[in-house]
């Protein structure tokens, strides 16, 4: 620190001081009536304090606990997703506290530790490798804010063994005649027309559930997709994605249920001695109960084809459907609101291949000549 004479008569005091992120030379002052002893002091105290405020120096990663971290995380996440994602996200945050421990130090975690843990909760490796997913978000997030030092072990957490994507939608998709015995299973007439209307639309359950009367356009035949019900915290929210908004048209099977679903909701209000604008509505004319139907369909699914089905199920069979119909990729993506192809190409996979196993079979009962 120096100090200038200025021409008022005043005491200049300077000090210089190399910036952190420019690496370049910079200069703080304050100026004080006195140059004594005691002004000298002050004036050393505020130019500290001024050098700190103005050095932008990356905040300091401490010896911080998972649990810290993860408070941390979802502070960060109340301003920046949904309600949803955050409550999907709350939960995974708390069996991943269970796996690891609420008080490790986050960064005197390894690879091995993490697997070891992992694999000790006897979890089925699908539910590891999603919880894998949750983890890296976590710790990329912690490493990027500077409350992690080094995050370069990662990449020897190896996802655990599983069946592939195209395994698990082989398993949850359902031929022709496991959908008309699915229905035909079906007593409760109301759960039948809306899971009739998912087969025939490829619409997500929230979707469907958040549709009203105005969405339905019977002059052009499109549904108007542009919001999605989340039964976790019962609000409506916008889709899933950009691409989620979307117009589906209704070709004739699909209007017709569409009508049958619209006279349902009305006689049922009338009989209940309500008015509802939704599509589909409980007795009280409000959101039917997600959960409630889920349980009907499981049930029923077990009963009729043997297997437990969710509501994503009839989405990919209505993919399926319009692959084997001969609807190109692209079009059913855009239909589904996919974000890209790849998914339905996956389906397309196994459809292909059923439909190529089933003209082998064809041709070997055939005698040519």
């Amino acid at each position: 620190m120096w100090i200038e004479k200025t021409p008022s008569g005043k005491f200049k005091y300077v000090e210089q001081y190399t910036d952190y992120m420019t690496g370049k030379k910079k200069r703080v002052s304050v100026t004080l009536e006195k140059d004594t002893a005691s002004a000298k002091r002050t004036a050393l105290e505020t130019l500290t304090r001024m050098i700190e405020t103005r050095q932008s120096t990356p905040a300091e990663s401490k010896e911080i606990t998972l649990e810290e971290l993860i408070e941390k995380y979802r502070e960060y996440q109340t301003q920046t997703v949904k309600a949803s994602t955050y409550k999907r996200n709350f939960y995974a945050m708390e069996t991943i506290k269970n796996i690891l421990g609420h008080d490790i130090i986050v960064n005197r975690m390894t690879a091995n530790y993490i697997k070891e843990q992992f694999i000790a909760s006897g979890r089925a490796n699908s539910t590891l490798n999603e919880h894998r997913v949750r983890l890296f978000a976590l710790l990329h997030w912690g490493y990027e804010n500077n409350y992690i030092h080094d995050i370069s072990y990662l990449h020897k957490v190896k996802p655990f063994k599983d069946v592939s994507h195209r395994e698990k939608i082989q398993d949850k998709y359902l031929e022709p005649e496991e959908v008309k015995k699915l229905l035909k299973a079906m007593q409760i007439e109301k759960w039948k027309l809306l899971t009739n209307f998912l087969l025939l639309s490829g619409l997500r359950i929230g979707e469907a559930i958040a549709l009203s009367k105005e969405d339905i356009d019977f002059d052009d035949h499109v549904i108007k997709v542009s919001k999605n019900y989340d039964p976790n915290n019962d609000i409506v929210t916008t889709p899933k994605t950009l691409t989620s908004f979307r117009e589906v048209y209704m070709q004739p099977d699909l209007e017709a249920v569409t009508r049958s679903l619209l006279l349902y909701t009305k006689i049922e209000g009338m009989e209940a001695g309500h008015r509802s604008e939704l599509l589909i509505a409980n007795r009280k004319g409000e959101y039917i109960n997600y959960y409630t139907y889920n349980k009907y369909l499981k049930e029923n699914s077990v009963k009729a084809i043997g297997r437990a089905i969710t509501t994503h199920t009839l989405r990919h069979t209505h993919a399926s459907l319009l692959l084997a119909q001969g609807i190109d990729v692209d079009t059913i993506s855009r239909r589904l609101g996919h974000e890209d192809s790849q998914i339905t190409k996956e389906i397309y996979l196994h459809v292909t291949q059923g439909l190529k196993e089933r003209d082998n079979e064809r041709i070997r009962k055939i005698k040519i000549i």
